[in-house]
């Protein structure tokens, strides 16, 4: 029984360890979009000069790049581990030292 809950436990923590970078993807990208429609929109309205939101941009970018690349390289570093990437991505054997004559 101890064993099994461990096990759950386990699982939920990764499970865990995935939602939350992807839900920063996705406010990040989320912050992307909004900034770049504010300023478009702004275009319609002749009372507001329009200007971009560039903090609000660059920080949805961040965002998204952190939670994207997260995610990303726990999916390569999982699949070299099982080796399902490209032979020039796997890891590399060290050679063996060659006889001495």
């Amino acid at each position: 029984m101890a064993l099994d809950m461990k096990l759950v436990t386990a699982r939920l923590i990764a499970v865990m360890m995935l939602v939350i970078p992807g839900l920063l993807a996705c406010f990040g990208f989320l912050r992307m979009k909004d900034s770049l429609f504010h300023y478009f929109s702004s275009f319609g309205n002749d009372a507001v000069t329009p200007n971009f939101e560039w903090l609000s941009f660059l920080l949805g970018f961040i965002m998204f790049a952190a939670g994207a690349g997260f995610i990303g390289g726990w999916t390569f570093f999982r699949d070299r581990k099982r080796n399902y990437v490209a032979p020039r991505f796997r890891q590399k054997r060290p050679r063996p030292p060659k006889p001495k004559a």
